[in-house]
């Protein structure tokens, strides 16, 4: 099964992460053995290191898709997960295939809307105009 959708305004983690959720959200049976294989450095090291379970802790202080995050646990902790990173334009099938949808992706009209990344850069805007106006 292909799963693809483009947002109008996030960054490549958000949508990298994103992918991972979609899948596991795609799984009907419960406690499967899944491997995920992904060219994300971001993705992967956050679990395969263990810095999620550091993170949580500190109630992800500092670190950015606290959202995302959040339901990414919500699907893992339902089932037996293990991470494999790919080198990213190495040739490799699959993840040729999934740049292919991404991009794809990207490009359609009406894009959904990622509503906390786009709330939580307006802030950082607000805040940097502030900033910049009581220098």
């Amino acid at each position: 099964k292909e799963l693809a959708m483009g947002f109008r305004y996030t960054t490549n983690n958000r949508m990298e992460l994103l992918a991972v959720i979609a899948g596991l959200e795609a799984l009907i049976t419960l406690k499967q053995d899944v491997v995920i294989y992904s060219d994300s450095k971001y993705v992967v090291d956050t679990v395969s290191k263990g810095w999620i379970w550091a993170w949580i802790k500190n109630d992800f202080k500092g670190k950015k898709n606290k959202d995302l995050w959040l339901r990414f646990l919500k699907v893992y902790n339902k089932h037996n997960v293990r991470f494999v990173w790919v080198k990213g334009h190495a040739n490799n099938e699959f993840n040729n295939k999934c740049d292919v949808l991404a991009v794809e992706a990207s490009k359609q009209k009406d894009l959904l809307i990622d509503f906390e990344y786009e709330a939580s850069s307006k802030n950082e805007e607000d805040n940097n105009l502030y900033s910049q106006a009581n220098l």
